[in-house]
């Protein structure tokens, strides 16, 4: 090989590996640096950063109960980060996940209500079925006016959000409203308690851990299966990469895009009915706690990878708990937890943006020295 074509080749093997191990670690920096600014404001109310930090981890991982509770917490983000993973892969972007966790918690607390009477084997699947139905039908809408109309979908699914938990505040103030309360006097914006065939197994005595955390993993290996060993699977990731390329070879964009925007809707929608059947066993406001919006980071973090979003949830999860016992334990304001928790949703997105950049200039090096190569 001529000198000046090996030095060409050179440079062509330098943009393939690394890059990969590069993108791989941005989330991990981010996710650092935002905890590194957190330190600077621990230090600025006179906190102690490694101790705040330490009571972090030790009320994520320090005792049973704080682990179940990640568990417990990961499971809806894990839940919603599968349905951001679909949706992301086919170039469309779903903010909707409140709304449609917000559905499929409503759905989940009408049906086993309305049939009682059914059995917990039979209940238990059909109430998580029927989530999943509702939330696939609110992400539908958007879908559907993305691929009929080119309405935007972030416009649509936001504003599905608003419409959702106002649905909400209706029904858990009419037709919802636990019967008890009404009769006490006391209309508290809550629904019946649910039957208990409805619920979901404890996995672990005297904890809120349930089955909807093996069922979210188990999900989420359908979820790779079905992205990477599927035709349907095929077209939603090709129509992501490059939707031009997909149209010309006789893919239905549009089509496959609403699908996706279904399929994160369901996905959501099963996370709300988990969150009833399995720690709350009722409908109360604010059952969503943020995971429509936690759900995308987890996913992005993760790799937009289905099984990368597994670790990605069960380190935000234990974000979640452990920030609530550094706030207890180390006396900061709640608003101090809010705001590095927000720095890391922020600096996470932020490093898998340069991370598609990144791609983008590695891939154009790569074709341009292929080009040169002849």
């Amino acid at each position: 090989m001529p000198p000046e074509k090996e030095e060409i080749a050179v440079r062509t093997r330098r943009f393939g590996s690394p890059g990969m191990f590069f993108n791989a670690l941005l989330p991990l920096a981010g996710m650092l640096l935002a905890l590194l600014i957190g330190a600077v404001m621990l230090l600025i109310l006179k906190v102690n950063p490694l101790t705040a930090y330490a009571e972090m981890v030790g009320g994520a991982l320090g005792s049973v109960s704080g682990i179940t509770q990640t568990l417990v917490k990961a499971t809806p983000l894990l839940l919603v980060g599968l349905g951001i993973c679909i949706a992301f892969r086919a170039s469309v972007i779903n903010i909707g996940g409140e709304g449609q966790i917000i559905v499929g918690a409503l759905a989940a607390t009408w049906f086993p209500l309305t049939f009682r009477m059914w059995p917990g084997w039979l209940l238990v699947p059909s109430t998580l079925l029927v989530g999943f139905a509702a939330g696939a039908a609110w992400g539908f809408i958007p879908g559907i006016l993305k691929a009929r109309l080119k309405v935007n979908e972030i416009l649509t699914t936001v504003m599905m959000n608003a419409i959702a938990l106002q649905l909400m505040n209706l029904l858990i103030r009419s037709v919802l409203m636990d019967p008890a309360g009404i009769t006490a006097g006391t209309y508290l914006a809550q629904s019946e308690r649910l039957p208990e065939q409805s619920w979901l197994t404890r996995l672990v005595p005297q904890t809120l851990l349930h089955t909807g955390t093996l069922i979210a993993v188990a999900l989420a290996v359908i979820v790779y299966i079905f992205l990477w060993r599927t035709t349907i699977g095929y077209r939603i990731r090709a129509v992501g990469l490059n939707p031009d390329a997909a149209r010309f070879s006789g893919i239905n964009v549009p089509f496959n895009q609403a699908l996706s925007l279904t399929l994160a809707g369901g996905f959501a929608g099963i996370a709300g009915a988990v969150e009833v059947l399995g720690v709350q066993h009722r409908l109360l406001e604010g059952i969503t706690s943020g995971y429509g919006f936690s759900g995308i980071v987890a996913a992005l973090f993760g790799g937009l990878h289905p099984l990368g979003t597994i670790p990605a949830a069960l380190l935000f999860g234990g974000l979640l708990v452990g920030g609530d016992k550094m706030q207890r334990a180390v006396q900061v304001p709640n608003s101090l937890i809010d705001a590095i928790l927000g720095l890391v949703v922020l600096f996470v997105v932020g490093s898998a943006l340069w991370s598609r950049r990144w791609a983008a200039r590695r891939q154009m090096a790569a074709a341009k020295n292929q080009k040169e190569l002849g």
